[in-house]
């Protein structure tokens, strides 16, 4: 078992390789996360949207920084792998906001986090990045630091020109202090292949159905595959199904798959 956060932080890195890409089932509580441990993750990644839902919260910058630190905290104190975490923006209002958000996240154990641009300017996620940076280096900690790219995923720019801006704002994240790009949104192979080829650092993307297997998108150049918010989605459509069966027909069928009790027990049993 790796014991020390500075361990936990070089193994992390160490797992970025198109050769063999970084599979992310993302958890957003203690349960999701042992689950996932327990079904051979090498890290634990923690989706905002679903951590956001699971505290009584929309997704996009609205989840308090403390309820979010302290549910980082016990997923990190619950498994043995590296914890990576999803903070949005950063949790703050402005650059040293998101200094503070990151000594947090570093305190709660967690080795990596993903700061997104969303709709800010990128010039505003270059001081973000830089200022996340100083902060982990002042903390003494090997923090991989994930920059989230959103043209593709929100749609912005003009659609013949999102591949270059996409590579424009990953070079400037890059020399910000990102260790890692994360584009979702993307499915195209071809753009993929540009954005590995042109990308100094690992590529990360957000899989789902319908996307190249893991191993599909390690020959393209991707060193880290993300489900993002989608097992989180998933575990919602179940609960919805067992409900409209129970409300509707009053079966009980969409139950049979479910995690056997003594299982899931004996996963929150081993605490640590």
């Amino acid at each position: 078992m790796i014991s020390t956060q500075a361990d936990k932080a070089c193994l992390f890195r160490s797992l970025h390789t198109p050769a063999a890409p970084l599979a992310l089932a993302n958890a957003w509580d203690v349960a999701s996360a042992r689950v996932i441990e327990d079904a051979g993750a090498s890290a634990i990644a923690t989706t905002s949207a679903g951590v956001a839902w699971s505290l009584g919260s929309p997704d996009g910058d609205v989840l308090a920084r403390d309820r979010a630190l302290e549910l980082i905290g016990r997923i990190a104190a619950a498994v043995s792998v590296p914890v990576t975490a999803d903070i949005e923006g950063g949790y703050g209002d402005d650059a040293g906001g998101v200094a503070e958000t990151v000594v947090g996240v570093l305190a709660a154990g967690a080795v990596g986090v993903n700061i997104e641009d969303g709709t800010r300017s990128p010039a505003e996620l270059v001081e973000r990045l830089a200022s996340a940076r100083r902060a982990a280096d002042g903390v003494g900690v090997d923090l991989f630091l994930n920059a989230r790219i959103d043209t593709f995923l929100l749609g912005l720019g003009a659609p013949d020109t999102r591949l270059e801006e996409t590579l424009s704002r990953a070079h400037m994240y890059v020399d910000a202090g990102a260790d890692g790009i994360f584009v979702p949104g993307v499915a195209d192979a071809d753009v993929v292949a540009a954005l590995a080829r042109d990308i100094s650092v690992p590529l990360n993307v957000m899989a789902g159905p319908g996307s190249p297997a893991v191993g599909e998108l390690g020959a393209l150049g991707v060193a880290r595959v993300s489900l993002g918010s989608g097992v989180a989605q998933a575990a919602y459509g179940a609960a919805r199904r067992a409900a409209r069966d129970l409300f509707g027909s009053g079966g009980y069928g969409s139950l049979a798959e479910g995690v056997a009790f003594p299982e899931l027990n004996a996963l929150l049993s081993d605490s640590r």
